[in-house]
């Protein structure tokens, strides 16, 4: 992990294509704006940490006794 002061006004550019500009510092706050190619996706951190955890809960096998009731279940046709 890199660690980097920076001042507002002042930008880190990442791999030619990819700049982050400090717009402005209150308190604790600090308020970023990040320019980069639209197939970039750019994620809060607690947002992407809720899409991982979703992903991994949708990747978790069904249980035996679920299918077993899914294949039960008959479709009528119309």
């Amino acid at each position: 992990m890199l660690a980097l002061t920076r001042k507002a006004g002042e930008r880190i550019v990442i791999d030619d294509n990819i700049v982050i500009t400090i717009v402005d510092i209150k308190g604790e706050n600090i308020r970023l704006a990040i320019e980069a190619p639209r197939e970039i996706k750019i994620y809060r951190g607690e947002l992407y940490d809720a899409i991982v955890a979703e992903n991994r809960q949708a990747a978790v096998p069904a249980k035996d006794g679920i299918l077993d009731v899914l294949k039960d279940i008959k479709v009528r046709k119309p």
